[in-house]
């Protein structure tokens, strides 16, 4: 069974809206269509309204709201950014129960915040965005969903980078394993893995997780490491209720503990940023202490200590996963994966592991957005081709060739130190200013020029240069595959990053007014 959650609105229901429309019947529009329902999608709703623009869906291929906090239901499941933090501007909670809230209270948190602010009417649950094609001629995207096709004259990708597992390419896995195979992303609660025989391939932000969980419960756990992660200590406690009474009755307090955790996780940048070696040796400190702490064996220690400089990776949170793995019924495997048969796992070194289960954490297509094969800018370019080279986009929020697309956790504005719900508000307001102001100046498109995208990511790679993620001697999720780059992440402190999105700015953009289309009068609804 999933686990509990903190209360039980009711489910929400497919309604029959203008998407279903048969396909005899004219295709319906809208102004704005908006892709995914977690924090980017919700936020964008929430905006939109606010600034009085009610024409919109939120087109969401689950049945409920949430993202990846509704689909990630793994046991253990939580946040590593404090609750205080991660979690809207504009919509504090003050009944979290933990300073870093669990996977059931985030995400009822994304549901109220849904009935709250007025989403429901706009949400389309079970319609996936299957393609969307910009026609140029009557400047509006042409989407069609699993429910029908519609148009829209802007389109807000709030899918985010974690939406779409990533599986591993290893011999028999999907063709010769008989045992139960899931993702932990798509955890199987029916799978009893009392006294089971588990592998656990990944050692990343999930599997410390419910590792720690599951460990008591199976009979053997093998855990198959490719390289250790850095772990710091994991400042997790019960928040009081006296705490929580406080917030209720004064909003200032909680905004100002807010203010506080934001300023001093601004710190945790100059970990990072490749200018303060002997801050990133006393982090490190930490971390090896913690280590020590909680691996006493020498050789299981040396087993799951990292050979990269700490923050070159992602850094993880926990109290937990380092004692679990000392217990006796767990194996850290790091030689590599050579096939799987159909009861086993075997490595290179020849040794053959007999398991019941395969659990992969092995994370996201963070870097290749599957998105990006479904979107069709101009002159029929597709997204991933335009990509080719590396995710790039102006601000990351636009790209070349893509007019009225507006991206939320775009290329580079991923954070290694903060919460990434300052980043989606950021890109936010961003969209919506722009597409306030083309409403009000009877714009009917706007595109970023291939000039002001490419000097902007020639700035951002040239301050990307001396950070840990490109000189710390590892190989992440953060950089493109094909090309090294680091395409993911943000290399500054995040309050640059909300003042440069603060609002839009028309300079290095074209635009079109209607009255410029082809055919304007037909163009325009």
């Amino acid at each position: 069974m999933p686990p509990p959650r903190t209360s039980e609105p009711p489910t929400p229901q497919v309604q029959d809206d203008p998407t279903d429309a048969r396909r005899d019947d004219p295709v319906p529009h809208v102004r704005v269509a908006v892709i995914g329902s977690g924090f980017s999608g919700l936020g964008a709703g929430a905006r939109l309204l606010k600034y009085g623009v009610d024409d919109f869906v939120i087109l969401e291929r689950g049945d409920d709201v949430g993202g990846t906090w509704r689909d990630n239901t793994y046991p253990g499941a939580a946040c590593d950014v404090p609750s205080n933090l991660y979690s809207f501007s504009f919509a504090p909670n003050p009944t979290w129960t933990r300073s870093f809230s669990p996977q059931p209270e985030i995400w009822e948190y994304l549901r109220r915040c849904a009935r709250e602010f007025g989403l429901m009417p706009h949400l389309r649950f079970r319609h996936e965005v299957r393609h969307a094609r910009w026609n140029d001629a009557a400047a509006h995207w042409e989407i069609e969903t699993s429910h029908g096709p519609l148009t829209a004259n802007a389109l807000i990708a709030g899918g985010g980078p974690l939406a779409d597992p990533a599986y591993p390419d290893i011999k028999g896995l999907t063709t010769e394993f008989r045992g139960e195979l899931f993702h932990s992303s798509h955890w199987n609660h029916g799978f009893d893995l009392r006294g089971k025989r588990v592998a656990v391939i990944g050692t990343g932000a999930s599997a410390i997780q419910f590792v720690p969980q599951i460990q008591p419960e199976v009979g053997q756990l093998d855990l198959y490491q490719r390289t250790p992660p850095w772990i710091m200590p994991r400042t997790d406690r019960p928040l009081t209720p006296l705490e929580r009474g406080v917030y209720r009755a004064a909003p200032p307090v909680q905004k100002a503990v807010r203010l506080g955790l934001f300023w001093g996780r601004e710190t945790f940048w100059l970990s990072f940023n490749g200018k303060h070696p002997k801050l990133v040796e006393r982090v490190e400190a930490i971390a090896r202490l913690h280590l020590k702490r909680g691996v006493p064996d020498p050789e299981l220690r040396a087993k799951v200590t990292p050979d990269f400089t700490i923050g070159c990776k992602r850094i993880l949170l926990s109290n937990d996963y380092y004692p679990a793995l000392a217990k006796p019924n767990v194996d850290v495997v790091t030689d590599g994966i050579a096939e799987v048969r159909a009861h086993s796992i075997v490595t290179t070194d020849g040794v053959e592991r007999p398991c019941d289960a395969i659990i992969l954490g092995t994370g996201f297509e963070a870097t290749d957005m599957p998105m990006s094969h479904a979107i069709t800018g101009r002159d029929g370019v597709l997204l991933a081709d335009a990509w080719k080279d590396g995710m790039a986009a102006h601000q990351a929020a636009m790209v070349a060739g893509f007019p009225n697309l507006f991206f939320v956790i775009g290329p580079n504005s991923g954070l290694g130190h903060t919460s990434m719900t300052l980043v989606i508000e950021a890109q936010i307001r961003y969209a919506v200013d722009a597409i306030v102001q083309m409403d009000r100046n009877d714009i009917a498109d706007v595109e970023v020029t291939r000039a002001a995208q490419d000097a902007y990511n020639a700035r951002l790679q040239d301050k990307m240069s001396g950070t840990v993620w490109t000189t710390g001697g590892c190989v992440s999720w953060y950089l493109d595959r094909r090309t090294g780059k680091n395409t993911t992440l943000w290399p500054d402190f995040v309050w640059k990053f909300m003042r440069m999105n603060r609002r839009f700015s028309p300079a290095g953009h074209r635009a079109r007014t209607w009255d410029q289309l082809p055919e304007p009068a037909a163009a325009r609804r």
